[in-house]
């Protein structure tokens, strides 16, 4: 993975010229008592605009629970993933929306097919299910990846090479700042929900200090857990 650049919870790959990031799940203020303190809707789109202006990628591609609602559409729902859209086209990029298991509703906003491929093979799918299509790399979600070290718990990416028949895998940490993330220190390949990790042992926790614009690559965690 020593070709993709991380930066606030997405992954950029020049080989693809793609930025993906995934579970945005929009809506997730309007339905609980947790609000940002900027909104949703702005923290979101303001983001994924600062993401666009750093990498000037020609395809954004979202990969699932774009949505977090999977009945209905809460109010200021349609407009985010227009503005997402719009600031997609403003920047000269194509923005693809892949089906998560929470995007029910998904399709009355935009086409959302359930996986896409990248310009240099990668599979983009949300993780919740077996993909349909092989690849040498798989890019997923779902799980919400954290890792919690000296006390502090922070997103991280999860990236195991060769792990999902002989291919690689990138896990993504939640987009939407409203999720705490699932802390994978303990976590063995059962505790994961996505059928791409098998075993947790392999993979090796990616984690941004964005504050330094720093990134840090760990060893994998059946070897990282000796050192926490």
């Amino acid at each position: 993975m020593e070709d993709a650049e991380f930066a606030d919870r997405a992954v950029y790959l020049p080989t693809a010229d793609a930025l993906v990031l995934a579970d945005l799940h929009a809506g997730k203020d309007a339905t609980s008592s947790v609000e940002l303190p900027l909104g949703e809707r702005r923290d979101l789109t303001t983001r994924f605009e600062a993401l666009l202006d750093r990498f000037s990628p020609s395809e954004a591609v979202l990969a699932g629970d774009v949505l977090h609602a999977f009945d209905r559409l809460p109010d200021g729902v349609s407009e985010t993933v227009a503005d997402l859209r719009t600031l997609a086209d403003e920047a000269g990029a194509e923005l693809i929306a892949v089906e998560g298991n929470h995007d029910s509703m998904l399709a009355e906003l935009t086409d959302c097919p359930d996986e896409h491929r990248l310009a240099d093979d990668t599979l983009i799918c949300h993780g919740h299910a077996e993909p349909e299509g092989t690849a040498p790399r798989y890019v997923v979600g779902h799980d919400h990846p954290a890792i919690e070290i000296e006390g502090k718990r922070r997103p991280c990416y999860l990236w195991g090479a060769g792990t999902y028949r002989g291919s690689d895998v990138l896990v993504l940490p939640a987009f939407t700042r409203l999720a705490s993330g699932t802390v994978v220190n303990g976590m063995r390949g059962s505790d994961f929900q996505t059928p791409l990790v098998a075993s947790s042992d392999p993979f090796r926790p990616i984690v941004r200090d964005e504050e330094a614009d720093e990134t840090y690559r760990f060893p994998s965690l059946g070897k990282f857990r000796e050192m926490l």
